[in-house]
C-alpha cells in the first residue's frame, strides 16, 4: 500500500535542499547582481547549473507520509485525504469526527 521508494526520495530531495541552500543563494545573489561583471555572473549561473536538480527546493512535493501520495494532501497532517478518511473512521485522529448522513 505505501510507496515507500517515494516517499524515501522526497526525504533525501528535503536533505539535499537544506544541504545547498546556501551555497545556492550565495549564487543566486552573485548572478543577480546587475553591479557585478557579465563574465563573474556568468560563472555562478554555470556553478548554479552543476549544483544537483534535487538540491533546489522547487523540486519539493507535499507527500502523504503513509503512502507517498501526492495528491489531496493536508498539510497539518502531512497525510493524504483518503489517508485522512481511514485514520478518522478508525478514531485515530483525536478530535476527528467522520459524520455520515
Amino acid at each position: 500500500m505505501a510507496k515507500k521508494s517515494m516517499i524515501e526520495r522526497e526525504k533525501k530531495r528535503e536533505r539535499l535542499v537544506e544541504q545547498y541552500a546556501a551555497k545556492r543563494a550565495a549564487l543566486k545573489e552573485i548572478a543577480n547582481d546587475e553591479n557585478r561583471p557579465m563574465e563573474e555572473r556568468f560563472k555562478a549561473r554555470l556553478k548554479l547549473a552543476k549544483l544537483p536538480r534535487n538540491s533546489s527546493a522547487t523540486r519539493l512535493h507535499n507527500r502523504c507520509q503513509l503512502t507517498g501520495r501526492p495528491h489531496a494532501y493536508y498539510r497539518k497532517l502531512k497525510v493524504s485525504r483518503i489517508m485522512l478518511r481511514d485514520l478518522g473512521s478508525a478514531g485515530q485522529i483525536p478530535g476527528l469526527v467522520k459524520s455520515s448522513w
